[in-house]
């Protein structure tokens, strides 16, 4: 009975560590909305018919002073899943994929990682839906780094939570089309060719004649705008397009608390950058960066000094995303990134944020912006060029070309034409007192010391973070493919140990990424040897963030 009640209490006491742990490890979504701003109602906007978002907000935090280093996906998503600004590694233009200085994907330096692939070196599953956009991949699932992600889910092909092993952790990233530019599009003028097409078919026709929540009489309309029929058409259909994508995250909550998820569970949901209607999307103003989030966290896991229902208003970047999520998982962010813990009492509270816009498909431009909690500063490297140009995939909305249209007529008034006119070198704005950013109060003298003071944050970060968008496109694009070709990761070494029957895999290019599988199984991230039986076949390859593969290596145990 002494022996029994010995090993009982060992065993007891093994199963509380084991419980223990993998409560300190929990389950984390990311749910990611296109192109959206705070019009959500828990943030604000009554309007919005959002009641699955708005109970999220009610048990979980609202942080309204979210901002992102671009305001469009390509460059936004680079900084999310790196934890570093995208013009410091070549990830500023939109895309590095359709580049005009020649075919390219931005190649990060060699010790860079995606934050889901150091999840997965720790031992979660990870795995994200339909899109990836992160300049060293294309858009669609299978076209980056294979290491990142254990699945990458497609229309035909979705995965979720239920895909992992037993017992593991999961990190999923879940991405909401319904919202994006393209399901503004008039009917009679989607694109009829290439990505921008499917993108139109899947999410503009899905979702349409559905009873739009709003009315367009009921639309309030930005002075920046004329108040036209089709400008008020295409916010009120946003607002449409919004309540579809609430319906989505409340299918995937109520899945949560069908499984007994919820209690270890900690859902963030935000968007990719600010609205998709014009003078939002890829501009520097408030209305293309600043975004709406929310994370719900388990009682077990809830940060002290964060309650449900509660506003936390701290200056948050998109690079302070990556090192948040890691440390929520329980992993040290790397030196690398340039964000920050964000729930860490211990960091001072960020002053400003940067942002920063670079080439808009086939229009050069550059533009970098600093802001604090009142201002926002603008430095135009391109000054004497208008804000709005022709750009044939935005030129598509029908409230776009009534822009157009009341620009050539002559009929727009001085805010309404402002982004039509050429740009002077700075821009100071007062976001208190003129949200909208209409009115650039930079050559005020009473503003002068604030126009210092931003100025000088600006060169401060200039100095502080590398900022390859001074570069010619063409040479970048020749520095990271010389020749236009991609270069090939060189092949792993696998190397067979007799003594301890495993097989070690050594990378060939220097911070390049390994993988392997075992007997065709699925490819896993290599962290540790690799244990084996005679027969075994062991397989692997490797990548470096924006070359093309390596070829695979075969080993059989002896």
């Amino acid at each position: 009975m002494r022996k029994f009640s010995i090993f009982s209490m060992a065993m007891l006491f093994l199963l509380f560590a084991v419980n223990a742990q993998a409560q300190a490890r929990p389950n984390i979504l990311l749910l990611v909305a296109e192109d959206l701003g705070p019009r959500l109602n828990s943030f604000g906007d009554s309007l919005a018919q959002t009641p699955n978002l708005d109970a999220l907000a009610s048990s979980g935090v609202r942080f309204d002073q979210v901002f992102a280093t671009a305001g469009v996906c390509a460059p936004s998503r680079a900084a999310l899943i790196t934890g570093v600004h995208q013009n410091s590694f070549g990830a500023g233009h939109m895309r590095a994929s359709d580049g005009l200085g020649g075919d390219y994907l931005a190649v990060p330096p060699h010790d860079l990682k995606a934050f889901p692939e150091l999840l997965r070196a720790a031992g979660y599953y990870t795995y994200v839906n339909d899109k990836l956009d992160y300049q060293f991949s294309g858009t669609q699932p299978g076209s980056g780094p294979f290491t990142i992600w254990d699945q990458e889910s497609s229309l035909f092909s979705p995965v979720s939570w239920r895909d992992r092993p037993a017992q593991r952790p999961f990190f999923g990233m879940y991405n909401f089309m319904e919202t994006h530019e393209s399901a503004l599009f008039p009917r009679c003028c989607w694109p009829r060719s290439g990505l921008h097409a499917l993108m139109a078919a899947m999410q503009i026709y899905r979702h349409w004649g559905e009873p739009s929540p709003v009315s367009e009489d009921r639309v309030s309309v930005p002075p920046y705008y004329p108040d036209t029929p089709a400008v008020r058409r295409d916010i009120a259909r946003q607002y449409n397009n919004i309540a579809t994508m609430d319906r989505r995250v409340g299918e995937i909550m109520t899945a949560l608390q069908r499984e007994a998820l919820l209690d270890s569970t900690i859902v963030i949901w935000l968007s990719d950058h600010g609205d998709g209607l014009p003078r939002a999307k890829r501009e520097l103003f408030d209305s293309g960066l600043h975004v709406p989030m929310i994370i719900y966290w388990p009682e077990a896991f809830r940060p002290g000094g964060l309650s449900p229902g509660q506003v936390d208003s701290r200056l948050i970047s998109f690079v302070d995303l990556a090192p948040t999520i890691l440390t929520m998982a329980g992993v040290a962010p790397p030196a690398f990134m340039h964000g920050q813990d964000f729930l860490d009492r211990g960091h001072p509270p960020r002053r400003y944020i940067y942002a920063a816009k670079d080439r808009m498909d086939e229009v050069e431009d550059r533009q970098r912006a600093v802001r604090d909690h009142r201002y926002k500063y603008i430095r135009n490297y391109q000054s004497g060029r208008p804000g709005a140009q022709p750009l044939a995939f935005r030129d598509y909305l029908g409230s776009m070309q009534s822009l157009w249209a009341a620009k050539r007529k002559g009929e727009l008034n001085t805010e309404q034409a402002q982004w039509f006119a050429p740009r002077p070198p700075e821009e100071l704005y007062d976001t208190q007192l003129d949200p909208h950013e209409v009115r650039n109060i930079a050559s005020l003298p009473a503003y002068r010391p604030i126009l210092l003071r931003m100025r000088q944050a600006l060169d401060h970060w200039q100095r502080e973070v590398p900022d390859m968008g001074s570069l010619n496109e063409s040479e970048m694009a020749e520095r990271f493919w010389p020749g236009g070709q991609a270069p090939i990761t060189a092949k792993p070494e696998l190397e067979y140990t007799a003594a301890k029957s495993e097989v070690r895999i050594v990378a060939g290019t220097q911070g390049a990424s390994v993988g392997y599988r075992a007997n065709d199984g699925r490819w896993l991230l290599y962290r540790d040897p690799v244990p084996v039986k005679a027969g075994d076949r062991v397989a692997s390859k490797s990548v470096r963030y924006g070359w093309r593969e390596s070829p695979v290596v075969e080993l059989v145990a002896p």
